[in-house]
């Protein structure tokens, strides 16, 4: 059994504040398939509740994390279509080591974004 799992952290730079009530979804890719495996929304803190893709489900292959960040805009800062940039942030990945801890944390802004392996 892996001992791996997939975390993330969003963190609204525009405000220096967690990403809060953001919506996080998971897929599996395969070829030019994606399969959905989780859906999950940050805490007040801009993390899940719980691992995104826990222990028991962890595996090697190419995933891919939709970050809901125009509805989060929307919502949390008032902004509008009008004046934000960014809508959907997809991040694409490999996980390679199945006892590796894998975080794909996000910085995020209307108008840009960054990310990185994180620990």
């Amino acid at each position: 059994m892996a001992d791996g799992f997939l975390t993330t952290h969003v963190l609204d730079t525009a405000v220096g504040t967690p990403a809060a009530g953001m919506r996080i979804t998971l897929y599996a890719l395969d070829g030019g398939s994606r399969k959905m495996l989780a859906e999950m929304t940050t805490n007040d803190d801009g993390r899940t509740d719980s691992p995104i893709l826990p222990k028991q489900d962890f595996a090697t292959g190419s995933y891919e994390l939709e970050f809901q960040v125009g509805d989060y805009l929307d919502r949390q800062q008032g902004a509008s279509k009008a004046n934000r940039f960014l809508d959907v942030v997809p991040i694409r990945f490999q996980i390679d080591d199945e006892s590796s801890h894998y975080h794909v944390p996000l910085l995020v802004s209307p108008f840009g974004f960054s990310t990185y392996r994180g620990s």
